[in-house]
């Protein structure tokens, strides 16, 4: 009887694992569903009283009092607590997992683990969040979520220029600029985080997104503005798109100064309508969008006599990241590096860019300058960055979490096309010249 029971075992193995043969190479999802998910399981909880033990996730060890004959004997405890494994359900793409941390344990401690983790379960991916107070959400990817170029779906044709367009209460800033790890489309949605911080080096796919988050502005009914200190050399490819540029510094101050004069001519507006922001408005403003290209050019000086147009840029800056929110003018401040020995001003800076975006960087303080404040956790994957993740970023949510995201594949030339395209919904601001070489006379309120 036994050995009988032994046989259909041993033949329902050799069935799953003949299964397992064939899925591999057919269908990947199915096989990860049928044999990967559960040996993974098996793995984890396998591992993870070593993994914890020599990683350093352990509780101190308590104290025992036992009572022999009459005599107390105090003696330490030989197996430490370890934290709580639990391991959820299985995903298309890998599996779900959460921990709960022991006392004085904090989440960056488990994300310092993560590669660890993957080379002991053998995953592709390990990524730590923290959902809830005292837990830590571990997200297993068995391949790479991201593993091709994001490119546009060329089979949908660009919207037509629409001159009559106007800004409604209802007009959704949200452009799709890529893709998630997680396989949701990558939203910026300005109407709930109104500011963006965007860092990242040459070659790291800084300029790819922005000319992305171009492209996807194009078409609607918003004015774009930019600020590039190097001549206009990166910001001139949308000119036909853009009510302002400004390449010096001087530029950038006057210009700065008078959008806070639009702004406060909107504050103006919504005081006498008696509402709180101007989407409230009876007749909504163009929302305005400025594009500062590498924000550490507006905060260094070379001289004496650079000090007060810095500070008037670096006034006029945090200024409208304080107000703008409120009053449709939004932010993309992008550089290289962004550090508080840039000078005052630029800790306050960041604290009202709440929407951040880190591709790869050459140093540590900078990714803690761009998501230490949020998730601090995700510092150590966006530092795992390398040349080989061009596209690749770290990238806050809209809900507070943050995942690695890859923006569309978006050419120069790509932008400037569309910025020819869209060249007549370029609106005109009240005080700000456009520049020369824009076409267009189409002006809204």
């Amino acid at each position: 009887m036994i050995g009988n029971v032994l046989l259909g075992l041993l033949a329902l193995l050799a069935a799953w694992v003949a299964a397992g043969s064939f899925l591999r190479e057919r269908n990947p999802t199915w096989y990860w569903l049928a044999v990967g998910y559960p040996v993974t399981v098996v793995r984890m909880y396998w591992h993870w009283r070593a993994l914890c033990m020599q990683r350093g996730l352990t509780g101190p060890a308590g104290a025992n009092r036992l009572l022999f004959g009459g005599y107390s004997v105090q003696a330490q405890a030989v197996r430490p607590p370890i934290p709580r494994l639990i391991v959820g359900r299985a995903t298309r793409d890998g599996l779900t997992a959460r921990v709960l941390m022991l006392a004085g344990q904090e989440p960056k401690e488990f994300a310092a683990c993560a590669g660890a983790m993957e080379q002991i379960w053998r995953v592709h991916t390990v990524r730590v969040s923290k959902p809830q107070r005292r837990w830590v959400q571990l997200r297993l990817y068995h391949s790479d979520p991201i593993p091709g170029v994001v490119v546009r779906d060329d089979s949908v044709p660009p919207p037509r220029p629409d001159p009559s367009q106007r800004p409604t209460k209802e007009m959704r800033l949200a452009p799709v600029v890529g893709i998630r790890e997680t396989g949701v489309a990558w939203v910026l949605d300005f109407r709930r985080s109104p500011h963006l911080m965007v860092v990242g080096i040459t070659l790291s796919g800084k300029s790819t997104f922005l000319h992305a988050v171009v492209v996807a502005l194009a078409p609607l009914p918003v004015a774009l503005v930019g600020i590039d200190l190097k001549g206009g050399l990166e910001l001139s490819v949308y000119g036909p798109r853009l009510s302002g540029l400004a390449t010096d510094k001087k530029e950038a101050a006057d210009l700065l100064e008078d959008l806070l004069t639009v702004t406060q001519e909107r504050m103006a507006d919504c005081r006498a309508a008696r509402v709180q922001n101007v989407w409230s408005l009876p007749v909504v403003p163009v929302p305005v969008f400025v594009f500062v290209d590498e924000v550490a050019e507006l905060y260094l000086q070379s001289s004496r006599d650079d000090k007060p147009l810095r500070d008037r840029c670096a006034s006029a800056l945090l200024r409208l990241a304080q107000i703008g929110a409120s009053l449709g003018v939004h932010l993309v401040v992008s550089g290289q590096r962004i550090g508080s020995d840039l000078g005052p001003g630029v800790t306050a800076l960041r604290a009202q860019l709440g929407g951040r975006v880190c591709h790869r960087v050459a140093d540590a303080e900078t990714a803690e300058m761009t998501l230490g404040d949020i998730a601090p956790e995700a510092v150590t994957v966006a530092l795992q960055l390398t040349a080989g993740h061009q596209g690749f970023a770290v990238a806050t949510d809209d809900a507070g979490g943050w995942s690695r995201v890859r923006s569309v594949l978006t050419t120069a030339e790509e932008a400037s096309a569309a910025a020819a395209r869209y060249t007549a919904l370029t609106p005109n601001l009240p005080g700000i010249t456009r520049p020369d070489y824009t076409r267009g006379d189409l002006s809204w309120s």
